[in-house]
């Protein structure tokens, strides 16, 4: 057997752990939200005596495709958030992408029914992007293409002068995107009328929400 030694290889991102205090609250968001099902649970991941400390531990594995799991959630007893998580470094957030914008605005609808509402929505040129957080304050991404094919959001991000001016994009408000929708304009009609600010929000999105 001849091993490849020499060429960096390209493996994709898996799943994502998670470290929780309490795990059935992340369980029961993360179902409606991206459509995760149980796929295994332990009581006692690690095996360990059942007076071990290691013992209280538990976990979950999650999935909302054919992989085995796409998130790992560990609740360790005692966790509890940090109120000074934009001074630390961390994994910033989790992003998921949707098929279509149709997808985007229908799950946004769905959630806001049961009382789940982005902390932030906007376009930011090669996609729209709307920003919800978990019990744990987490940030979860749920995006769509703003394009027909990766590679020309690919290009948008390596040439277009207002992506380099802003990267982060422009504010939108999902009920304004929604309803120009539901009044017939194109997906692609609603990225050009969002880049010229015509679904701006009536106030300004807290970026310290997502930082």
């Amino acid at each position: 057997m001849i091993l490849n030694t020499e060429a960096v290889l390209h493996p994709k991102l898996q799943h994502v752990g998670l470290l929780t205090g309490d795990l059935q609250r992340l369980l029961d968001w993360y179902t409606p939200v991206l459509g995760m099902r149980l796929v295994s649970a332990s009581s006692n991941p690690t095996a360990a005596a059942v007076d071990a400390p290691a013992a209280a531990i538990k976990a979950a594995f999650l999935s909302n495709d054919e992989v085995s799991h796409r998130l790992a959630v560990i609740e360790v007893p005692g966790l509890t958030e940090d109120p000074e998580r934009s001074q630390h470094q961390r994994v910033q957030h989790l992003a998921f992408e949707l098929g279509s914008l149709d997808d985007l605005l229908g799950t946004y609808l769905r959630l806001k029914r049961i009382g789940i509402v982005p902390v932030f929505s906007v376009d930011e040129g090669p996609q729209t992007a709307f920003y919800y957080e978990d019990p744990d304050r987490n940030s979860v991404e749920i995006n769509v293409n703003n394009y027909t094919d990766r590679w020309a959001a690919l290009d948008h991000m390596q040439t277009s002068a207002a992506f380099a001016r802003k990267p982060l994009g422009i504010d939108i408000d999902p009920d304004k995107l929604v309803a120009a929708r539901q009044a017939g304009a194109t997906p692609w009609e609603l990225h050009l009328r969002a880049c010229q600010e015509e679904f701006l929000p009536q106030a300004a999105f807290d970026v310290s929400k997502v930082i």
